[in-house]
């Protein structure tokens, strides 16, 4: 896991490569860290062409749901459009987990503050 710390008012999608660019895992038998998670969770702001082709190249699996308006475009470009972007629902359904959890760290924060 990555984390990576901005100020207030920062939009979270131009953060997406940084933050993936921060993984580490380290191996159990020692070695090079993986910096290629297994599988990405993101809500429809991080639907970005940029966003999806860097996830493409590096062949992290994703499961982003698809704002309506891409949909749209994607679907009034006909065959030129590309192939909807994969979705599981289940997959889709914990991603709050991780959201409740950043919402309690930043209630610590807000209840705590740095000094």
């Amino acid at each position: 896991m990555a984390v990576l710390i901005t100020p207030d008012q920062w939009g979270d999608a131009p953060q997406l490569l940084p933050v993936l660019e921060r993984v580490r895992v380290r191996r159990p038998g020692g070695g090079h860290p993986r910096t290629r998670p297994d599988h990405l969770s993101g809500d429809k702001a991080y639907s970005s062409r940029r966003g999806r082709r860097y996830l493409r190249r590096r062949r992290i699996e994703r499961t982003i749901p698809e704002p309506r308006n891409q949909r749209a475009n994607r679907q009034h470009r006909g065959s030129r459009g590309g192939q909807p972007a994969g979705f599981d629902k289940s997959l889709c359904k914990r991603r709050n987990e991780v959201e409740r959890t950043i919402n309690a760290l930043k209630g610590f924060r807000a209840a705590h503050p740095i000094r």
